[in-house]
């Protein structure tokens, strides 16, 4: 983890979980950009490299023979992650009870898993899903997503991609959500994003869901990506986690 310190004895603080299919991370626009405007407003960030199967198992498919990285290898590291900055929370100089995870893309369903997949007492205080990867079925799954965290031996286990799916497995009690996305997403489908609202809608969690028309994906907390349209999340999140902070 690289962490963004944010002055104060008792800051608020997020898991940064950068985006890139769960092959590789955008550690730029996902990560040290968005640790650094977290920190500047007042909440600590800590940017998590998290295990991906990574370039060569994207370009020759050995993870058919091999194990390689692969679920749930990269939900141990966020699980782990959350361990280290609670414990550290007094050297961090962070409050422990308000820790939570904000993922891109694949890292938007990392995020998710992390109130889905965890027990209860490891569960962040919010979640921060921005144009997540959502499910892993038919019709609206980002393959390279599920090839990237299942591996080329299981991306096809109906029972798996099942249990991976977040639309499915939202827990009663599950921590505020604020998600966001963009309808002309060239990369994953939008409806990822409106299967996650309706699925904390149905489950009765406190949530936000803003769906920008324009923008597509990947901009991150970049100043120059996306469009001036999307890149207005960044204020409503500000605005959104006052409110729940109150």
């Amino acid at each position: 983890m690289t962490p963004y310190l944010a002055p104060g004895p008792h800051a608020p603080a997020v898991i940064v979980c950068p985006g890139g299919s769960y092959f590789w991370h955008d550690m730029d626009g996902e990560g040290r950009q968005v640790g650094e405007w977290l920190s500047r407003n007042g909440i600590s960030a800590f940017v998590l490299r998290y295990r991906t199967a990574y370039v060569p198992a994207f370009v020759t498919h050995y993870r058919l023979l091999f194990r390689g990285n692969r679920y749930p290898d990269c939900l141990n590291d966020l699980r782990q992650a959350l361990r280290i900055v609670r414990q550290g929370a007094g050297k961090y100089g962070i409050n422990p009870s308000r820790i939570g995870v904000m993922g891109f893309s694949a890292g938007g369903h990392l995020a998710m898993s992390s109130v889905e997949l965890l027990p209860r007492e490891e569960w962040p205080a919010f979640v921060v899903p921005v144009y997540p990867v959502v499910t892993m079925t038919a019709p609206c799954v980002h393959k390279r997503s599920r090839r990237g965290l299942l591996g080329d031996s299981r991306e096809h286990n109906r029972r798996l991609c099942d249990s991976l799916s977040m639309e499915k497995h939202v827990p009663a009690g599950c921590p505020p959500v604020f998600v966001v996305n963009c309808k002309d997403d060239p990369i994953v489908n939008y409806h990822n994003a409106e299967l996650l609202d309706s699925a904390l809608t149905a489950n009765h969690v406190p949530h936000r869901y803003i769906q920008y028309a324009t923008g597509g994906h990947g901009f991150g907390a970049s100043q120059t990506k996306g469009t001036a349209e999307c890149r207005q999340w960044k204020d409503e999140f500000i605005r959104w986690f006052r409110e729940i902070s109150r």
